[in-house]
C-alpha cells in the first residue's frame, strides 16, 4: 500500500522509537495504528494513503466493551436518528478529527468497510458526516464503534444536545477579545510616558511598569492567542502548514523576547505590541466573521428554487409555493412528484421512492395513516397527504446538494487556490527569517524583531481561498433573485465553460399549459372521457397535462392500477376500462399510420385504438430571441421524443442535422455522451422528470419551471419559465463571474507583495500589520461581492 520511510509509522507518521510494531515488514508506532491499517488493507481502501502523506491519527487500541451500550436505548436513538424507514436509518455525527482529503475519502467509503453502510457524506467545514445505513446489517451502536475503531470518534454529546456550536464559539471569541482589549488598554497606559517623552521613565518605575505589563500580557498570550498555537500545532502534526503558523510564530517571538528583556536585561520589552497584535488579530477575526455573515450567500433562510405543490383548498385544487404550506394542509402528490414535508397519507396507496434521501430506490408501500418523510417521491397513482411538519426548503436543498446519484466533476479553480495557499505560508516564513537575519547582521535587533513579526502577520492567503465561494456564491444569489436557481457554486464555473446546448422541445421550448388540442377518432362516452382524464391526471408530462386541461370538467375516478413508461406513455385500468395513452408506437405497436403535423398522443380503450389527440405547440415568449442570441456563441441541438412535425419551423434556429426527433430517453443520454466524447461541454435543458437520463449525463443540467413546478434531483439549475428569454444573459454572466475571481486573485497578490515590501524594510509595525491582515481579506471579499452584485444588477436585474 505504501513505501516505507526509515522508522516512521506508516499510518500516522510518528517516530516508531526503538521497538516498532512490525507487520508485513512495515513499521507502526503502536497497535492502534496497525489495527486501522489492517482494516483498510483488508477492505482494499488503498487510496486513503495516496491522498495525503501519513494521513492517519495516532491512536491506542481500545476495547469498547459497553462504552456505547447506551446507543441501544430507543429513546437516545430517536434523538440521533433523523430518518427511519423500512430498516434504513440516517444519522449525522460531529467528528472533530476530520482534517484532510484522506479523512473525507475514507469516511465517504465506509460502505467498503461495512456493507451495512449505504451512503456517507462529509461536510468538511463543519466536520460532520451524514451516514445512511441498514439497521438489519449494522446497528447505530456498531456504526459508532466502527467509526471509533478507525479513530473517527463522533462527539455524541454535541449531537445529543441542543446547544448551538457556532454560538459557543462566538462567545469564546468575545471573551478572548475582552481579555486582550483590557490588557492592551492598560499596557498602553503604562507605555504612554515613553511614547510622549520619546524615552523610558526612571529605571525603577519603568522596571515596575514593565513587569506589570508582562504579568498582564501572560493571559493574553496563553489564553487569547491559544487558537493560533493549537491550530498551527495540530496542522504540523499532520505535516500541514496552515496560515496560523506564521501568526503563532510572531506571537511566540514577541512574548519570549519581551520576557527575556524585562526579566533579565532590564529592558522595556514589547508588551504593548504583543497585546495590541493579539487584540487586533482577534478583532479582525470577529470583523471578518460579521462581514462574511453580512455578505453571505447562505441559503438556509431564503427560497432556493420555485418548487410548488397542489393544495386542496375548500375542495378546489390550487398550485401554491412551498413556503405557503402550513401544518395540516392537504396536498395532492402525482406520479414522480416530491413529498415536500413530513406527512401522513390520507388517501390512495403510496409507493414512496426514498432514493433521494437514502440512495435506496426500492419503493416503500404506504397505507392510510402511514407516516411519509420529506424527500420521498411517489411512484404511482395520485395520493393525498396531510402535512405534519412545516416545510423546510433548507432540508430539501441540502438533499439536492448531497445527492451523489447525479455527481459531476467539481470546479478546477479551487484546487489551484488551495495549492497556492499551501505553499504561500512556507514562502512567507522564509522571507521573515531572511529579513530577520539581514537586520540582525546590521545590528538592529529591535527592527529585526519587528520585521520578522510584521512579515509573518501582514501576509495572508485567505483572500485567495475566499474569492471563489464569495464570487460564485453571490452569483447564485443574484441568479436566484432573477429567476435562475443554482444547485451549488461548482455549477457556476461549469456553466462558464459550456460550448454546446442541447434542448428538449416539449415543455422546454413550448408552453405546456397553453397548447391547442383537438381529438380525432371515434366518439367517446362520458365514462371513457372520465377514465382518460383520470389516468392522464396521474402523470406530470406536459402532453398529459394538456389532455387533463382539455377534459377540465370530467369526473375524477381513482384508477385500479397505473403505470407510466418514461418517454413512451401510460396505461392503467379505470372503472373497469383498460386505457393506454402515449406515442403511436407505444399504443398501436406500429408507426407512420398518420402523417403528423403536430404532436400526437394516441389512446386505446380495452386494447382497441379509439383515436388520437392532435396537440399544437405554443412556443415560449422570446424563444426566437433566445436561440438567435445563443447561436452566436454556442452549438445548438434539439433532441425530442416527439415527432418531426415542427422540423421545418425549427430549422430556422437549428441546423437541420442538429434536429433529432422520436428519441427515447436512453437515446438522448447516449447522444450527449457522444458529444462529450468529441470534446464538447454540454448544457442540457429539459423538463426534469422525463429527461433525467440526459440531464444526468450532461455537464450542466437545467430544467425550466412552469406554473406547476416539478423539482428533479437530476437538475443542476431550475429556471423560471418567464425568465427563459434571459438564458443567454445568465450564461454570459457566469463568464463575468469567472473574470471577477481572477481579478480578486490579482488584487490579493498585489496586496501581499506591497505589504511584505513595507514590512521587510522595517516600515510596518506588528500592530499595523495585525490591522491590515483582516482588512485585506475583507476588502478582497468585498470587491468580489460588490463587483458581482453591481454587474449583476446592471446586466440581469434590469432585464
Amino acid at each position: 500500500m505504501k513505501s516505507v520511510k526509515n522508522n516512521i509509522c506508516i499510518h500516522c507518521g510518528a517516530d516508531c522509537g526503538k521497538h516498532p510494531v512490525i507487520w508485513n515488514e512495515l513499521p507502526f508506532c503502536c497497535n492502534g495504528c496497525l489495527t486501522v491499517y489492517q482494516l483498510l488493507d483488508e477492505n482494499k481502501l488503498y487510496n486513503y494513503y495516496k491522498l495525503e502523506e501519513t494521513p492517519g491519527i495516532k491512536i491506542e487500541t481500545t476495547e469498547f466493551g459497553n462504552k456505547y451500550a447506551f446507543l441501544d436505548n430507543e429513546e437516545i436513538k430517536e434523538k440521533l436518528i433523523s430518518f427511519s424507514e423500512s430498516g434504513i436509518l440516517k444519522v449525522k455525527f460531529y467528528i472533530p478529527v476530520i482534517h484532510c482529503a484522506s479523512c473525507i475519502w475514507l469516511l465517504e467509503n465506509l460502505h467498503s468497510i461495512d456493507k451495512g453502510v449505504k451512503y456517507s457524506f462529509v461536510n468538511f467545514t463543519k466536520k460532520e458526516v451524514d451516514v445512511t445505513f441498514d439497521e438489519s446489517q449494522i446497528s447505530l451502536r456498531k456504526l459508532v464503534e466502527l467509526l471509533s475503531s478507525i479513530h473517527y470518534t463522533p462527539d455524541l454529546s454535541l449531537s445529543l444536545s441542543d446547544k448551538d456550536e457556532d454560538d459557543q464559539s462566538y462567545k469564546k471569541l468575545l471573551y478572548k477579545i475582552g481579555v486582550a482589549g483590557f490588557v492592551f488598554i492598560n499596557v498602553m497606559t503604562y507605555s504612554l510616558p515613553a511614547y510622549f517623552n520619546g524615552k523610558p521613565l526612571d529605571d525603577k518605575l519603568q522596571s515596575v511598569l514593565s513587569i506589570l505589563s508582562f504579568i498582564l500580557v501572560v493571559p493574553v498570550a496563553l489564553y487569547s492567542g491559544s487558537d493560533y498555537y493549537i491550530s498551527a500545532f495540530k496542522n504540523l502534526l499532520k505535516k500541514n502548514v496552515s496560515i496560523d503558523l506564521p501568526i503563532a510564530l510572531g506571537i511566540i517571538v514577541l512574548f519570549f523576547v519581551s520576557g527575556y528583556e524585562i526579566l533579565f536585561a532590564n529592558g522595556p520589552g514589547y508588551c504593548d505590541s504583543l497585546s495590541g497584535l493579539i487584540f487586533f488579530l482577534l478583532l479582525g477575526k470577529w470583523y471578518q466573521g460579521k462581514t462574511y455573515e453580512a455578505l453571505s450567500f447562505d441559503r438556509n433562510y431564503k427560497s432556493y428554487f420555485p418548487i410548488a405543490v397542489t393544495k386542496i383548498n375548500k375542495q378546489i385544487e390550487e398550485s401554491v409555493l412551498l413556503e405557503k404550506i402550513e401544518v395540516d394542509d392537504e396536498l395532492i402528490i402525482r406520479n414522480k412528484e416530491l413529498i415536500p414535508a413530513d406527512s401522513i397519507l390520507i388517501e390512495g396507496e403510496g409507493r414512496i421512492d426514498y432514493s433521494f434521501v437514502t440512495g435506496e430506490s426500492s419503493p416503500v408501500i404506504k397505507k392510510i395513516d402511514d407516516f411519509i418523510y420529506a424527500g420521498g417521491r411517489q411512484m404511482g397513482e395520485i395520493i393525498k397527504i396531510r402535512v405534519k411538519k412545516k416545510v423546510s426548503q433548507s432540508h430539501l436543498t441540502k438533499l439536492w446538494n448531497q445527492d451523489k446519484t447525479y455527481h459531476k466533476p467539481s470546479d478546477s479553480l479551487k484546487p489551484l487556490s488551495d495549492k497556492i495557499s499551501k505553499y504561500f505560508t512556507l514562502i512567507i516564513i522564509a522571507i521573515a527569517i531572511s529579513g530577520f537575519t539581514f537586520w540582525m547582521i546590521k545590528g538592529e535587533t529591535h527592527t529585526a524583531i519587528f520585521v520578522f513579526t510584521a512579515v509573518l502577520i501582514v501576509a495572508c492567503p485567505c483572500a485567495l481561498a475566499l474569492s471563489i465561494p464569495f464570487t460564485f456564491g453571490n452569483t447564485m444569489r443574484i441568479f436566484g433573485k432573477a429567476g435562475l436557481y443554482i444547485k451549488n457554486t461548482n455549477v457556476i464555473e461549469k456553466l462558464s465553460h459550456i460550448n454546446t446546448i442541447v434542448f428538449d422541445k416539449t415543455g422546454t421550448l413550448t408552453k405546456p399549459n397553453e397548447s391547442k388540442i383537438e381529438y380525432l377518432g371515434s366518439a367517446l362516452s362520458d365514462d371513457e372521457k372520465n377514465a382518460i382524464y383520470s389516468l392522464a391526471k396521474q402523470s406530470t408530462h406536459p402532453l398529459s397535462t394538456a389532455i387533463v386541461n382539455y377534459y377540465g370538467n370530467a369526473k375524477y375516478q381513482k384508477p385500479e392500477h397505473f403505470v407510466e413508461v418514461s418517454g413512451r406513455g401510460i396505461f392503467g385500468k379505470v372503472n373497469k376500462l383498460k386505457i393506454k395513452i402515449g406515442s403511436e408506437e407505444y399504443v398501436t405497436n406500429s408507426a407512420g399510420l398518420i402523417e403528423q403535423k403536430a404532436s400526437v398522443v394516441y389512446v386505446s380503450i380495452d386494447n382497441k385504438l379509439a383515436g388520437f389527440y392532435k396537440i399544437s405547440n405554443q412556443y415560449r415568449d422570446g424563444f426566437e430571441r433566445v436561440l438567435n442570441n445563443l447561436n452566436n456563441n454556442f452549438e445548438l441541438y434539439l433532441v425530442s421524443g416527439d415527432n418531426d412535425s415542427e422540423a421545418e419551423n425549427l430549422s430556422t434556429y437549428f441546423e437541420r442535422n442538429n434536429l433529432l426527433f422520436n428519441q427515447k430517453p436512453s437515446d438522448k443520454a447516449n447522444f450527449i455522451k457522444l458529444l462529450q466524447k468529441q470534446g464538447n461541454s454540454i448544457l442540457m435543458t429539459g423538463d426534469g422528470l422525463n429527461d433525467a437520463g440526459a440531464l444526468m449525463q450532461s455537464d450542466v443540467a437545467l430544467t425550466v419551471a412552469d406554473k406547476v413546478y416539478h423539482f428533479s434531483p437530476a437538475s443542476d439549475a431550475v429556471l423560471e419559465s418567464d425568465k427563459f428569454e434571459h438564458l443567454a444573459q445568465f450564461i454570459r454572466f457566469t463568464k463575468t463571474s469567472l473574470n471577477i475571481v481572477k481579478l480578486s486573485f490579482l488584487i490579493s497578490f498585489l496586496y501581499n507583495i506591497i505589504g511584505i515590501a513595507f514590512a521587510i524594510t522595517g516600515n510596518l509595525s506588528p500592530i499595523v500589520a495585525a490591522i491590515l491582515m483582516p482588512v485585506s481579506s475583507v476588502s478582497v471579499v468585498a470587491f468580489a461581492t460588490f463587483a458581482t452584485r453591481a454587474i449583476g444588477k446592471l446586466k440581469l436585474q434590469k432585464k
